[in-house]
């Protein structure tokens, strides 16, 4: 019997790389965070990239000259500026070769392609066009809206990608917020939801958008029923109070039984809806139709960033193999994003679905079984609040976990006041730069209980204020990171098969509550529901 190894019988295009040989050697022994002098002025200096308004601080990485060369390769190998350039051209990236799949473009870039030589492929051009005449739409709505100072509230009915990234924005802007103007995001087909928002609102004095790619999602039918019946029940017409966000022909696309529609497209996902009419309406609702033009123009300057050859500018790139290093070759399994700005309380929520139903794949785009590890688990909330919760495990728990610190100069208020010498935002930011360095350098103590190990790799990604056009380049950021991981990892990050299953299942069950109807349901899920009837 030989005692050879087998080689798996599938041998990944990016685990054969030359880069990706170099780098396993490397990580060996990486750049050691708290070794004496290891974090100087000179190597935080040498350590950063800008664009759009944006410095990326990653000295407190694990990396050195040689590892960050070796990540440049592996982008080249990879060819992730081809493939940055198709999907903002607008051919097929979304597809697994030789089974049955999307097979479609990847366009929502052209949402946001409306500013400084927009691209002219064919693809993209018509994309652009399209998104164009729903941003006109979504103008006359606003003035519609503003001749109508009756309407105070905009209902939102949706769930996931159309659901987590709107709300993470309007939420994000709501410094902008106009006097009388609210927002109010219904996801869960809980019933209890609906009751929860009707409590707050007039019917008379609110409009509801009903968001459904498909105008067929189980979840958003059910609300936009409850909603409807207690519109009915106040004596209203639903139809002069509704819209809809949906695809072109689906059942939801009825001008008859909507005050207006709007449109969708296949080449654009949830999860990468944000700068659709999806996110707009919220935005244009509250915080105006400007803001959200200025939204689009930071995401679409971070697209064009993501096009650049240069880890100096390309920061979404940059982003994407620090996190590979960390998650193939450092074997981190997660990573924690904590921003230092109240404002985006929500947007951890948005980018852990973005990353997680993006990259949380297992097979490639060959339709094979990969063998190295790919998306991370996404998690985290604001700090300070973040210090004071789980913190405690950062700094001395068994697992060193990536972090990305996302912070601002300013306020978005200006509501400030100094004491002992300092505002609250220079607090604010000197915790963020004191966790940034603590967790990387660590602290040796004779103490155990007092000794800090160190070496958590982490990244500060700073601006002077998050404004509407900050906002749009921060999300492009991370879509684009996104993106650039999925294409060195050679998986498609533009399907999400993994929520179809469960899906179907609850299908059926729910049939199964039709006194029987429709097909038999799993056995065990038949015999927890008879559990549940004995409660």
């Amino acid at each position: 019997m030989s005692l050879l190894k087998e080689a798996p019988a599938n041998i990944s295009e990016f685990t054969s790389s030359i880069a990706y040989k170099e780098l396993e050697k490397l990580a060996k022994h990486p750049f050691d965070l708290t070794a004496s002098n290891a974090l100087t002025p000179e190597r935080v200096q040498k350590y950063i990239s800008q664009a759009c308004g944006y410095k990326l601080l990653y000295g407190t990485e694990r990396i050195d000259d040689q590892i960050m060369q070796q990540l440049i390769e592996l982008a080249k190998e990879r060819k992730v500026f081809e493939k940055m350039q198709q999907l903002q051209a607008g051919e097929k990236i979304n597809f697994i070769k030789g089974f049955d799949s999307e097979n479609r473009a990847v366009l929502h870039t052209a949402l946001r392609d409306q500013f400084d030589n927009p691209r002219q492929d064919p693809a993209a051009k018509e994309a652009r066009l399209m998104a164009k005449q729903q941003l006109d739409a979504l103008k006359k709505f606003s003035e519609d809206i503003e001749k109508d100072p009756a309407i105070q509230n905009l209902i939102i009915v949706a769930i996931g990608g159309s659901e987590l990234g709107p709300k993470a924005c309007y939420n994000a802007l709501m410094y902008l917020k106009k006097p009388n103007r609210k927002v109010y995001f219904i996801s869960n087909v809980d019933p209890d939801a609906v009751a929860k928002t009707l409590k707050c609102v007039s019917l008379k004095n609110t409009i509801v958008a009903v968001v459904s790619k498909s105008g067929s999602t189980l979840e958003i039918a059910t609300n936009e029923l409850l909603l409807r019946d207690a519109y009915r029940q106040a004596g209203l017409d639903a139809n002069q109070y509704f819209y809809a966000v949906t695809g072109q022909g689906s059942p939801l696309d009825n001008p008859k039984n909507y005050r207006g529609v709007f449109l969708l497209w296949d080449w654009v996902g949830g999860r990468y809806s944000s700068t659709s009419t999806v996110g707009g309406l919220p935005i244009v609702f509250s915080e105006g139709y400007d803001a959200f033009i200025e939204f689009l123009r930071g995401a679409h300057a971070m697209d064009q960033a993501a096009l650049t050859p240069t880890l100096k500018t390309n920061l979404p790139l940059l982003a994407a193999l620090l996190g590979i290093w960390n998650r193939n070759f450092l074997k981190s399994p997660t990573l924690a994003i904590i921003p230092y700005s109240v404002a985006l309380s929500f947007f951890c929520d948005h980018l852990q679905q973005l990353d997680m139903e993006s990259n949380g794949k297992r097979v490639d785009q060959n339709g094979n079984f990969v063998e190295f590890d790919t998306g991370p688990i996404i998690w985290g909330r604001p700090g300070t609040d973040a210090q004071h919760s789980f913190f405690q495990l950062l700094h001395q728990g068994t697992s060193r976990i990536p972090i990305e610190f996302i912070g601002f100069l300013e306020g978005q208020y200006k509501h400030d006041l100094e004491l002992e010498g300092t505002t609250s935002q220079q607090k604010l930011l000197a915790n963020l730069l004191a966790q940034s360095i603590s967790l990387a350098k660590g602290q040796k103590s004779k103490n155990p209980n007092k000794d800090f190990p160190g070496n958590s790799p982490n990244h500060v990604l700073i601006a002077k204020q998050l404004t509407p056009y900050q906002l749009g380049a921060l999300l492009s950021y991370h879509e684009n990171k996104v993106v650039f991981q999925g294409f060195i990892w050679g998986i498609n990050s533009f399907d999400q098969e993994g929520v179809q299953l469960g899906k179907v299942m609850s299908k059926q069950l729910i049939d199964q509550q039709k006194k029987g109807s429709g097909p038999v349901a799993d056995l065990a899920g038949i015999a927890m529901l008879n559990e549940f009837k004995g409660l």
